[in-house]
């Protein structure tokens, strides 16, 4: 028997709403361990019900998984594209500038040599 596509928006019988909100959320914890087992990632999954009630599962401890997201973010917004861009930029300019000094050495080396052997 094959499976028909729903209509996802809210469900208005509470009874329905909790079933399906319970199947849901397990479906999503199972699939997080068995991504953090398969892949070796770091997972954390944080749910509120409606009711306001916390459900999680961390493959590590929560806590490290949040310090690392916000040093992630940190560091991403560090390097958005503009700014990694003004850094390429900047990269290349300075090699720019090494490569014709160290022309400039060759050429000033090369006819110093000319002259005086």
């Amino acid at each position: 028997m094959a499976r028909g596509k729903i209509a996802i928006r809210r469900i208005d019988n509470p009874a329905s709403r909790q079933v399906t909100f319970s199947k849901r959320k397990s479906g999503l914890i199972k699939k997080a361990k068995e991504l953090a087992i398969l892949c070796d990632a770091q997972v954390g999954v944080t749910i509120f019900s409606s009711t306001g009630r916390l459900y999680e599962y961390s493959s590590s401890s929560m806590k490290s998984i949040f310090d690392r997201y916000n040093e992630e973010k940190e560091h991403h917004q560090l390097l958005t594209p503009s700014s990694a861009a003004k850094l390429w930029r900047t990269e290349a300019e300075r090699l720019r500038q090494q490569m014709e000094d160290l022309q400039e050495n060759y050429r000033f080396t090369y006819y110093f040599f000319q002259e005086h052997a």
